[in-house]
């Protein structure tokens, strides 16, 4: 917990314009991520393997194809890279616009990051989430908004934007439970402990245009109560034993088809 207090305050508001940021939202809008995100994907995954020892549950619950809705619990920068080292899709995030700056931006726009707006009504960025959904794309989306500085899921509540970005798409949501991220910063103190990203069994909503508020904000407390129950399962029973039920379930289907 006094890491976790420690970290730098975030600036709650950009003052740049909303102009600025669109020509970022253009480029996520019309095309695809090139080799950066391969180039990123690689040596952040091997990050992630050699030094948190980095493992996966239930990778095949992310759709091979199609739009899907990633939402994983958020406590670490490298919590972006835990989600999609697992799953060969290219996924999209969407990243706090203050990370915009160069030349850090050249490598977000190339690897397929777009901008919300910190501290704005930011329409733009759910425009460029849907049209990525739209084409059959994967996006990343945290249901509490920014990072969790406490090391406890759901105490920050869920923000009503996942939900209306699952209302308004109609997209599968994937659950995904990222537990030990919250520690990645004690490598400072050559301390790297083990992280585990679980992905849990995917659900949609019907398609809803113009969903009301508290739709939006109900969707997304369910989304963020699936998200608690992944992680609180690995708390509870440790990795081994969750994998192990996953893979048990996984036969069974399997054996009554």
């Amino acid at each position: 917990m006094a890491e976790l207090s420690r970290l730098k305050e975030q600036v709650y508001k950009d003052p740049r314009p909303k102009e600025h940021f669109d020509r970022f939202h253009e480029r996520s809008r019309t095309r695809e991520p090139d080799a950066v995100y391969e180039v990123v994907r690689v040596v952040t995954t091997l990050y992630a393997l050699a030094a948190f020892r980095a493992r996966s549950i239930g990778g095949d619950h992310v759709p091979s194809s199609g739009p899907v809705i990633l939402a994983p619990n958020h406590f670490s920068f490298m919590d972006h890279f835990f989600t999609g080292a697992f799953t060969r899709r290219r996924v999209r995030f969407m990243a706090k616009s203050q990370l915009f700056k160069p030349p850090m931006q050249w490598i977000y726009t190339h690897g397929g990051v777009f901008p919300v707006r910190r501290g704005h009504h930011d329409e733009e960025a759910f425009i460029t989430a849907e049209g990525i959904l739209e084409r059959g794309g994967a996006v990343v989306m945290y249901c509490e908004g920014g990072r969790s500085r406490s090391g406890i899921v759901g105490e920050k509540g869920a923000k009503p934007g996942i939900g209306r970005l699952a209302l308004e798409t109609g997209a599968p949501i994937v659950p995904v439970a990222i537990y030990g991220s919250s520690k990645v910063r004690n490598w400072k103190k050559l301390q790297f402990p083990q992280v585990v990203v679980r992905y849990g069994e995917s659900f949609r909503y019907e398609r809803t245009s113009d969903p009301a508020r508290e739709q939006q904000q109900n969707v997304a407390e369910t989304i963020l109560e699936r998200i608690k129950a992944l992680y609180e399962e690995l708390e509870r029973d440790g990795a081994r034993a969750v994998a192990a039920r996953v893979r048990a379930e996984r036969r069974a289907r399997v054996a009554t088809t």
